[in-house]
């Protein structure tokens, strides 16, 4: 659905419809779930959303909640035998070695921007905010090396040449077998295809602490990771449980990793109880100060599930049901700082590092820090083309930031002609 509509002939044409998502999908599950009952076509159910919020969905004809890899199998065995239950739910972390690689051929990959694969499940941290560890545990789970070359072989074959994303919570979650396994096979595997694609990923920022693996990371391809920095309050990181961001120069620890050849993508939350008046400052000024080009800022959500919903809950402060999009200005739960302060706060933050002067210096300032790695970090092609062709009327020609787009360009062709 993310990139084909749906017509009401595949909902026709199916036994049965498989829905999954996550808590910000949830209006579009309905409004599926909804189609087929009128249509007469039986619905299953499972993933993040159902998984922590399943009572939620009582049109729903059949629930598998938990990963597929350990239940799925009994649902489809009592489907084949007509004794299928409505909720099946699974009583175990399954190892990944039974996870089967993905049927590709049912893609039209022309219509994605990027591939995924998953190396690990689990995280050892527990954010209080975060559902992964309810969801997968802190015990890191992982596929082994050769089921990792299979599919990016796999996605090599039919033709893709463009990002891959390894959708791991904490690509870094066990450390030791990335640096003696998986990494050195995949700079091999990447060197000797002459590097068809870049890679991305999603990691605690202790990985700034390992230099070996920032070296490996960059050699085997990955261009940028995306990283839970929150907020530079330290009170806001001991609410939250944020153990790996305490007590560290964070600015420090994101120049190091962009040193490395790897861009850092943060995430931001403004709404902890302890946030000061200040806040909003002081998030304005780490993003520049760290350089950190894609900034995504949002206001804290209470997930079901998670330590901070229980604790909001028990407090009595839980208002409404969480959207699932930390960005779109709403809360559901009762702030400690007034809802309008916070609310107009977080908007100032994302009105201001998006607006021109602040991002173009940003963009300038990351270049100034980041050292591209020796392995090639870009191949022309007709989609760069375009865009560049886009960029230059869009923002060159057109829009307001057309001065300060035009010194960022000759700046970085002139100065940094390998990052242009």
């Amino acid at each position: 659905m993310n990139v084909q509509a749906l017509r009401n002939r595949h909902l026709r044409w199916a036994d049965y419809v498989f829905l999954s998502g996550m808590s910000v999908q949830k209006a579009a599950a309905r409004k599926v779930i909804t189609r087929c009952r009128r249509i007469g076509t039986r619905t299953v159910a499972g993933g993040p959303l159902f998984t922590t919020g399943w009572e939620d969905f009582p049109a729903v004809d059949h629930l598998v909640l938990g990963e597929a890899e350990t239940i799925l199998p009994e649902f489809i065995r009592d489907l084949q035998s007509g004794c299928v239950r409505r909720i099946y739910r699974a009583e175990s972390k399954p190892l990944l070695s039974a996870t089967p690689p993905p049927q590709l051929d049912l893609l039209k990959m022309r219509y994605y921007a990027s591939m995924v694969v998953q190396f690990s499940r689990g995280c050892p941290f527990d954010c209080d905010f975060c559902d992964i560890t309810m969801l997968y545990g802190r015990r890191v789970r992982l596929k082994s090396t050769e089921q990792v070359l299979t599919e990016l072989e796999q996605i090599y074959r039919r033709g893709w040449r463009e990002n891959v994303f390894f959708v791991d919570d904490n690509f870094i979650g066990n450390k030791r077998v990335l640096k003696q396994e998986l990494l050195p096979a995949l700079v091999e595997w990447m060197r000797e295809r002459k590097y068809p694609f870049s890679f991305n990923t999603q990691a605690s920022i202790n990985i700034a602490d390992d230099a070996r693996l920032l070296e490996l990371m960059a050699a085997a391809g990955f261009d940028n990771v995306f990283i839970g920095i929150e907020t530079p309050s330290a009170a806001g990181l001991q609410e939250c449980s944020k153990v790996q961001n305490e007590h560290r120069d964070m600015v420090a620890s994101v120049r190091k990793i962009q040193r490395a050849g790897i861009e850092v993508q943060g995430g931001f939350i403004v709404g902890f109880d302890s946030d000061p008046k200040t806040i909003f400052e002081d998030q304005i000024r780490f993003i520049q100060d760290s350089s950190i080009v894609t900034a995504m800022v949002g206001l804290l959500t209470a997930l079901k599930g998670t330590k901070l919903y229980r604790r909001l809950k028990k407090e009595n402060r839980l208002v409404s049901e969480e959207t699932g999009n930390n960005t779109d200005g709403s809360l559901n739960f009762e702030p400690a700082m007034d809802r309008d302060v916070l609310i107009s706060g977080y908007k100032r933050i994302v009105g201001t590092i998006y607006s021109p002067h602040y991002y173009y210096s940003r963009v300038k300032r990351f270049l100034q820090e980041y050292t591209p790695p020796a392995r090639p970090i870009f191949r022309l092609r007709p989609m760069h083309i375009k865009a560049i062709l886009k960029s230059i009327l869009v923002l060159g020609v057109i829009g307001k930031e057309r001065v300060q787009y035009w010194k960022l360009m000759l700046w970085a062709l002139f100065r940094r002609p390998r990052c242009f």
